[in-house]
């Protein structure tokens, strides 16, 4: 691949159909009534991004080919701190939740350069002992990219990628490109950010490990852009869901970006359509939400905004705050615990709740 990426990136074949026009205005209409949904308590809105969080990190890793199910993540999450992962699978998951969490707590601060993203890269595997020897440098030999079944067996080349040698050259030119178009506002940010990623991809800059960073960058990318509603809604579950035609819309554009004219629709249309899917996703729980606490009868309310208030409740403070029977109290507790709002610590009279 010796020819410059740049000039074809240039979008003089990219084609605006009515399917793209529509799916961005759904995604910026959603994108603009964000701050009023954002009603939710701080803590229903905490609990929606762990929510999201987890499966994001368990979806992109099996993407990859790990077997760990979210309730895996979930426990491995809790015991972050341990720093002792025993498995791959466990490594990768590691060094994803940690990449996210800085992603969402610094995204203002981390500029899309070759820099941050070869940082980015090697925080992701800093965890895993089969990737430390290149971990935050470029490839050194050929890495075409492979599928894998639910079962991590793979089903065989994707694509060929950019070769070792023009690497360094294409990534400094991709991240140019990128930040010169977002300063000159001529393309809307989700149709550059979908551009950015296939090329991104097409490169695979990384011995392993890109398609994990393509997706931790384009969360990154979206929040820079404005999408504040992306860490509570798992755009990376819904890759996963689609992942047959996640990779055909890849081969089919990444097949043509070394042509004259790269078809960028397929890719696009995906990309487009899966972030619609994430705010579909996410307007379904917030309605939930409000539906369900709406609901409650008002003892469990009062139980939920007591514990809202202070972080958590026992049987005795719910019993001074309601002065309800405590019969009557624990079948409410338990409802609680059954519809999720509430998680249950200890047992006997050392039982404490705190909210879901």
């Amino acid at each position: 691949m010796g020819v410059s990426l740049v000039p074809m990136i240039l979008t003089d074949s990219l084609q605006i159909t009515p399917e793209i026009l529509g799916l961005i205005a759904g995604i910026d209409e959603f994108k603009g009534a964000w701050r009023a949904l954002g009603t939710l308590a701080p803590d229903r809105l905490s609990a929606l991004r762990r929510v999201a969080t987890i499966e994001s990190i368990g979806s992109s890793t099996r993407i990859e080919g790990s077997r760990l199910l979210d309730r895996d993540v979930e426990r491995l999450l809790s015991n972050l701190q341990i720093k002792s992962f025993e498995t791959r699978d466990e490594q990768e998951v590691a060094g994803y939740a940690e990449v996210m969490e800085l992603v969402f707590s610094s995204w203002q601060d981390i500029a899309l350069t070759e820099n941050h993203i070869r940082q980015l890269h090697r925080d992701l595997l800093t965890h895993s002992d089969k990737d430390a020897w290149h971990c935050g440098n470029y490839k050194t030999t050929p890495n075409s990219v492979a599928a894998f079944d639910e079962h991590g067996k793979p089903l065989g080349v994707v694509f060929e990628t950019a070769a070792p040698f023009d690497t360094p050259r294409l990534m400094a030119e991709l991240a140019t490109w990128f930040n010169e178009e977002r300063g000159t506002g001529r393309l809307h940010p989700l149709l550059l950010i979908g551009i950015w990623v296939v090329v991104f991809m097409e490169i695979h800059p990384f011995q392993d490990g890109n398609g994990r960073l393509s997706r931790v960058l384009t969360t990154l990318l979206l929040l820079q852009a404005g999408y504040a509603y992306v860490p509570y809604s798992s755009l990376e579950s819904v890759i996963e869901q689609n992942k047959e035609a996640y990779y055909l819309a890849l081969r089919q554009t990444q097949g043509s970006i070394r042509t004259d004219a790269p078809d960028w629709q397929p890719w696009l249309a995906f990309f487009l359509r899966v972030l619609s899917e994430q705010v579909r996703r996410l307007e379904r729980k917030i309605e939930r939400e409000k539906l369900v606490l709406a609901k409650l009868p008002g003892l469990a309310l009062q139980i939920v905004e007591f514990t809202r208030e202070h972080g958590r409740i026992t049987m005795a403070e719910a019993i001074r705050l309601t002065g309800g029977n405590r019969n009557t109290l624990k079948q409410h507790f338990r409802m609680l615990v059954e519809q999720r709002h509430l998680i249950q610590h200890g047992g006997g009279r050392g039982t404490w709740y705190e909210l879901r």
